[in-house]
């Protein structure tokens, strides 16, 4: 048997250049990378399971990462690891860690004082509650009203820290003294994760429905350094996750039946799947439907039913 050729481990330079470098977020939070492993050609190494470079045509590699994130072949983009360093409020910190495919070491507010630093909002970045969507917000409150939102967070903040330093000044075990602390408090992490967990991290909260503190820590992480190390993985996951758009069932239906039979055909097939209500009687707000005018609008299709 001939003997395997020697293997190196693959660096990304653009990734290197910035190597334990602080990217800011918020207004005290950060993150950066520690480490990583793999890179584009570690993808195509994979799925071709095979030792050395692989294909010397890098037009070959594009190719082949393309259609394993268009087909959703996940495994190879699993052989690609990198570990972060993040600093992120408790609240933001809550929906992050419940990505639950990663390996996590946080700081320890038992063994260590409290990190003492809270996420802040200025007087126009007070969001008003969306009307449509019960966990999002919608618009900004006025400048004055944001002044005075502000100022009563200040002052809870800084009573909150105030008390937590007395409680362990006296004594107090760090496990107990800290229980009245907002959950503006920043904490920190250790995260590592592989890049398929990641990107479906990123579609997730890069999206513009996600709240924005934690949209702000996702676009950060693919913008500035997703992009730097596996570009090809990640040109290919902004045509065909993030800027591409899916039909369901019920919407292929939809298009089919305007395209072949016209207009009425295409409200009789949405009035059959439940999106309208019978003939004569009155369309009422209905969220499915709501969602498929959002994206037949997206792809200019005129809406049947309106």
């Amino acid at each position: 048997m001939d003997q395997a050729e020697k293997l190196t481990r693959p660096i990304v330079q653009q990734l290197d250049d910035i190597l334990g470098t602080p990217f800011k977020v918020l207004d005290d939070g950060f993150i950066r990378v520690v480490d990583y492993m793999g890179s584009d050609e570690s993808i195509v190494q994979a799925a071709r399971v095979s030792y050395g470079k692989g294909t010397k045509k890098v037009s070959e590699d594009r190719g082949l990462i393309r259609y394993l994130l268009r087909h959703q072949h996940t495994t190879p983009f699993e052989m690609c690891e990198i570990k972060f360093h993040v600093r992120v409020p408790m609240d933001c910190w809550r929906q992050w860690i419940r990505h639950r495919t990663a390996n996590v070491n946080e700081y320890s507010t038992r063994y260590s004082l409290a990190i003492d630093a809270s996420q802040r909002a200025g007087a126009d970045q007070w969001r008003m509650q969306s009307k449509d969507n019960k966990q999002g917000s919608e618009g900004f409150f006025d400048a004055t009203t944001g002044e005075k939102f502000s100022d009563q967070e200040q002052q809870l903040q800084n009573m909150a820290r105030s008390v937590y330093e007395e409680r362990v000044n006296a004594g107090m075990a760090r496990e107990q003294a800290r229980k009245d602390l907002p959950l503006s408090t920043y904490t920190e992490a250790y995260w590592k994760v592989d890049l398929h967990n990641l990107l479906h991290f990123l579609w997730l909260r890069m999206d513009p429905h996600a709240q924005y503190e934690i949209r702000a820590y996702a676009n950060v992480i693919g913008n500035e350094i997703v992009k730097r190390w596996v570009p090809t993985a990640w040109e290919a996951f902004q045509d065909y996750k993030i800027n591409a758009s899916s039909l369901s069932h019920i919407e292929i239906a939809i298009i089919k039946a305007l395209n072949t039979h016209g207009k009425d055909a295409a409200v009789e097939a949405a009035r059959s799947f439940g999106l309208l209500p019978a003939a004569g009687q009155e369309i009422k707000s209905n969220r499915e439907r709501g969602d498929v005018e959002s994206k037949f609008e997206q792809l200019g299709i005129p809406i049947p039913w309106k």
